[in-house]
């Protein structure tokens, strides 16, 4: 399964990650520089999870991110899972 949130969609980001080599001025070096910049990637908190709805009366199963947890427990489930088009 992709890791993309059910909820909001949010998804593996790339980036880059700064290496740096050599001792700081402050420590007695001459100091430092960076030598490359190295691709990386920025995964999603996913969790998944059981949601009781209530309007349903069953558990509904999504993956879903924290940022979408606190999105569930703001507006509530059935209101939240129905924006986003699983129920």
């Amino acid at each position: 399964m992709a890791r993309i949130c059910s909820i909001r969609g949010t998804r593996v980001r790339s980036g880059g990650k700064i290496h740096r080599s050599g001792l700081a001025k402050k420590k007695g070096g001459i100091g430092r520089h960076v030598t490359k910049v190295v691709k990386r990637t920025v995964s999603p908190n996913l969790q998944t999870k059981r949601i009781w709805v209530p309007e349903l009366n069953r558990f509904v199963r999504v993956k879903l991110s924290c940022r979408a947890l606190k999105t569930v427990n703001k507006n509530g489930a059935y209101v939240t899972l129905k924006a986003a088009g699983l129920v």
